[in-house]
């Protein structure tokens, strides 16, 4: 029988798994982590073990899961140890982390996190709960006070529901305990992530009591930070890989590209690890390399994810293999994207668009249009929304963005039952575009003037541009008939035969 990844195993993996660097057993948490996923295994769990095995210290992570999935039968059953394989083609490698000391389970009651969160020897938690965890509306940034669980956590706040509820509660722990002071640094791709964690969770604890948000002003710091690598997640096929390749079982494993990159404003809450000798960026402004990595990198994922799946493509090197999505999308980027895109220092970002592109080439990163394109409602806001705004208040045209924006619109109608698309849209928007599909029928116009209107995504200002609607209507009208890869053909001067 094939064994299974555990403490007691790590002087017997083979050779060719790298492990710790450093001896677990005498480590303690100092940082506790909010969603325990495969990016957060493949990037802060992995800077934390290479800062652990360079200098020990009490900078160990306890692993928080307020949704599911559980952790205690996978990362819990396994010490917290598990295999991150980082794939470029053909190869292959593999290393065992050791960061993680324990994980709890809260997803039945906020009580195992609460514990956790409040207890004085963390310093630092960091967050990746995706663009829904934050309660907010992604047009402003503000609290959705009109969210189920925001107003649960108004009427009853020692029992937590959201995320801003459970971290609210928390604070409010520490400050009756005289905890030290906090770092709550979000690793979310949502743009000004710091500001707008700061934003939720003072507004919500104003709500409830004036002296908790001020002794929040005064006690907790939410550093901006920017997260990049790509971490699609683990099949069947990579878990099997694994044990073939390495003669053990892995049910935590993750795999990812090698490249990763994180930057993070230098703005903390008493003492921190040392993350700047293990290669994470300490700088003032985050955010030229905040835009440049979600307008670039991400708009390009999300705008292949809804044009891929549009034309029939399944991952995003089968859309990046793709002569008409390759060149559409590259001209995109640097034609529209680029021009509204601060400097970043020492950086070439025409050479950021082909390294980022080259990224996605990678046939070993399975990553699935749909899986990327859910959610796409609460991304579109910093990816396509906004440079396309910046552009229409100078006078400049959009009509490539535009292409993208009804991408992402077409992906949402065409998966409504009454287009019969071979997908069902995961997104917190879908069932309002369902609704408005099956009342407007197949009727561009009137299609973008009233998915635009929901004001929760679309800022007012870009939603009642005519130069919005007209070119997001006529691109949507293109991407709805019966070949989209044809329109976009059409669209960037490429041939639509494949190669």
């Amino acid at each position: 029988m094939t064994p299974r990844l555990a403490p007691g195993m790590l002087d017997r993996l083979p050779p060719a798994v790298a492990r710790p660097g450093h001896d677990r057993a005498g480590m303690v948490s100092g940082i506790a982590h909010i969603g325990v996923g495969a990016f957060h295994r493949c990037h802060q769990a992995e800077y934390i073990d290479d800062l652990l095995a360079l200098q020990p210290g009490p900078w160990g992570i306890t692993g928080i899961n307020l949704r599911p999935p559980a952790l205690a039968d996978t990362l819990g059953a396994q010490g917290g140890l598990y295999t991150r394989m980082a794939l470029d083609g053909d190869r292959v490698a593999a290393r065992v982390m050791g960061s993680i000391l324990k994980v709890v389970d809260s997803q039945s009651g906020p009580a195992p996190a609460l514990q956790v969160l409040a207890d004085p020897a963390i310093r630092l938690v960091t967050l990746t709960v995706t663009e829904k965890g934050y309660c907010h509306r992604p047009a402003t940034g503000a609290l959705d006070h009109d969210h189920p669980a925001i107003r649960a956590d108004l009427a009853a706040p020692e029992a937590p529901r959201s995320l801003p509820g459970v971290l609210v509660r928390a604070l409010e722990m520490r400050r009756a305990a005289g905890a030290p002071p906090l770092t709550l640094a979000s690793c979310d791709n949502i743009p000004a992530n710091g500001r707008i964690l700061r934003g939720v969770v003072t507004d919500l604890a104003a709500r409830r009591d004036e002296a908790l948000a001020r002794w929040i002003e005064a006690n907790v710091a939410f550093p901006h930070s920017m997260v990049d690598r790509i971490a699609p997640a683990v099949s069947d096929a990579d878990r099997d890989r694994l044990a073939t390749l390495y003669g053990y079982t892995d049910a935590a494993a993750v795999v990812c590209e090698p490249f990763r990159h994180w930057v993070i404003e230098d703005g903390f809450a008493g003492p921190m690890p040392d993350l700047a000798s293990v290669g994470v960026q300490l700088v003032a402004d985050v955010a030229p390399h905040e835009l440049l990595k979600m307008r670039v990198l991400n708009g390009a994922q999300t705008t292949l994810a809804a044009l891929g799946a549009l034309c029939g493509l399944d991952h995003t090197f089968d859309d990046i293999e793709d002569p008409v999505l390759a060149a559409f999308v590259s001209r995109m980027l640097v034609e529209e994207t680029l021009p509204t895109l601060p400097p970043v220092p020492g950086l070439d970002a025409q050479a950021y668009v082909g390294q980022s592109l080259d990224r996605l080439r990678n046939r070993a990163i399975r990553h699935r249009n749909h899986q990327i394109a859910t959610d796409a409602s609460q991304k579109i806001v910093q990816r396509l929304l906004a440079p396309m705004a910046e552009r229409l208040r100078r006078g400049q045209p959009v009509g490539l963005l535009s292409v993208a924006v009804a991408g992402c619109m077409a992906y949402l109608i065409r998966g409504a039952w009454r287009f019969g698309a071979p997908w069902t849209p995961d997104d917190p928007i879908a069932a309002d575009v369902a609704a408005i599909a099956d009342r407007l029928g197949n009727d561009p116009p009137a299609l973008v003037r009233a998915i635009s209107g929901l004001a929760a995504i679309f800022p007012a200002e870009l939603a009642q541009t005519p130069a919005f609607r007209t070119e997001v209507a006529t691109a949507l009208a293109g991407l709805l008939g019966p070949d989209p890869r044809g329109y976009l053909a059409s669209r960037c001067g490429t041939a639509a035969a494949l190669p």
